[in-house]
């Protein structure tokens, strides 16, 4: 599986949301991506990716194309 299709089940699966909403999709635009959700998908991304954020990063992390940005840092390449 590619980063990218990681990047996007991590989001289809925490916060329950079909894929093709994922290029727009942004913090508390469904009521599951909330503060306990957030650091679930947080988690699981430090987990998939073997990785630990930064807790600057983390608060920024408030869309589904900011977080592609973030990973960078992390040297995860999220190719479209």
């Amino acid at each position: 599986m590619s980063n990218l299709a990681t990047y996007n089940r991590i989001f289809v699966e925490t916060f329950e949301v079909p894929e093709d909403v994922l290029a727009s999709y942004k913090y508390q635009d469904t009521p599951s991506w909330d503060s306990v959700g957030h650091m679930t998908m947080i988690a699981s991304l430090e987990d998939a990716f073997d990785i630990m954020m930064d807790t600057d990063d983390i608060i920024e992390f408030a869309s589904w194309e900011k977080g592609k940005e973030i990973l960078k840092k992390y040297d995860v390449e999220l190719q479209d």
